[in-house]
């Protein structure tokens, strides 16, 4: 199994860029995830946001591996408590399916995109480079949850 994330945009801060590391180190290999960034369709004056959007969904599908499961990052897909992205983890390592997770620009992902499932880290809108960290993060609390560490400190019966 390999995780990957392909994230629309390359010039992060520092600051998303040491926080992505830092959570990413914490995880052992296999799921670790590998990040790679995919730069944005060129915004020029009298372009189209749905021609961009276009573009950025052909680079985001000819980068993703043939038969891995693939979840958008989207504010329209299911919230997922912590435990239940553990639990999904766990699902995925038995499967030992590749899986892609698909951020997209800052328009969006192209609409005609059809990962396996959306995933909506909150109904608020996030900064993408704000998204990486906050992934990185749930990434490494549901492995740490799975793996029995002390690192999450969710509601106790």
């Amino acid at each position: 199994m390999r995780v990957q994330v392909l994230a629309l945009g390359t010039r992060m801060p520092r600051w998303v860029q040491e926080a992505v590391a830092e959570y990413s180190a914490r995880i052992p290999p296999p799921l670790r995830p590998m990040w790679q960034s995919l730069p944005l369709a060129s915004r020029r004056p009298g372009g189209s946001v749905a021609r961009w959007r276009a573009e950025e969904g052909r680079r985001l599908r000819a980068a993703t591996p043939q038969g891995a499961e693939v979840i958008a990052l989207d504010v329209r897909g299911r919230a997922l408590g912590s435990e239940e992205l553990a639990q999904r983890l766990e699902d995925w390592r038995e499967r030992g399916q590749d899986l892609v997770f698909w951020i997209g620009g800052p328009d969006g992902l192209d609409p005609g995109l059809a990962p396996s499932w959306r995933w909506s880290l909150s109904p608020l809108t996030l900064a993408h480079p704000v998204v990486r960290v906050v992934l990185a993060e749930q990434w490494y609390r549901a492995w740490s949850i799975q793996a029995g560490l002390p690192y999450h400190r969710g509601e106790k019966e």
